[in-house]
């Protein structure tokens, strides 16, 4: 298993009478990019119950606890993250600690 790399998915979710833009976290393998199955995961791992409505478009279709459904766009052009978090604990263990006094 190759070494994981954090993105970051951004994404609208476009109810009856608001619209929210909210992000999740997803990891996968080093140079390997999201997969329509794989932004489903991120949403359900956020807490909502999609199905998938428009595979070229990444727009599923969600349900809420009242039966209630709405949509949820994934903005195709998702940030990859900047941080690394191996790189910055590695980091954090070589910076000389100050002496407590």
């Amino acid at each position: 298993m190759g070494r994981q790399k954090e993105h970051l998915v951004y994404f609208k979710v476009i109810r009856q009478h608001e619209t929210e833009l909210l992000r999740g976290l997803i990891f996968l393998e080093e140079n390997r990019q999201p997969t329509v199955e794989d932004f489903a995961q991120c949403l359900r791992d956020c807490g909502h119950n999609v199905r998938i409505e428009n595979e070229k478009q990444f727009i599923y279709r969600a349900t809420d606890e009242s039966g209630n459904e709405y949509l949820i766009d994934v903005l195709e052009n998702y940030r990859k993250a900047d941080w690394d978090g191996h790189a910055d604990n590695l980091f954090k263990n070589f910076i000389k600690q100050e002496p407590q006094l």
